[in-house]
């Protein structure tokens, strides 16, 4: 029972060096976050890009109108 319980605390130490130790897993893991919002980026120009578009258009016209207002 003895060799069981050594064997479940080392392996514990074990796991418990192995998370604190992983430097590279973080890196890997701010990439992955760093291109999903690029890809939600890139996928709500692609989808919402015609209207903001059109939006910035009637803004620009708006604002574009004020200046020549006296």
């Amino acid at each position: 029972m003895q060799s069981l319980m050594v064997s479940v605390v080392s392996f514990i130490a074990g796991v418990k060096d192995r998370l604190t130790s992983e430097k590279g897993a973080v890196a890997t893991e701010y990439g992955l976050l760093i291109a999903l919002v690029a890809f939600a980026i890139i996928a709500g120009a692609i989808v919402f890009g015609d209207a903001l578009g059109d939006w910035f258009a009637a803004l620009g016209a708006t604002v574009g109108g004020w200046a020549t207002t006296p």
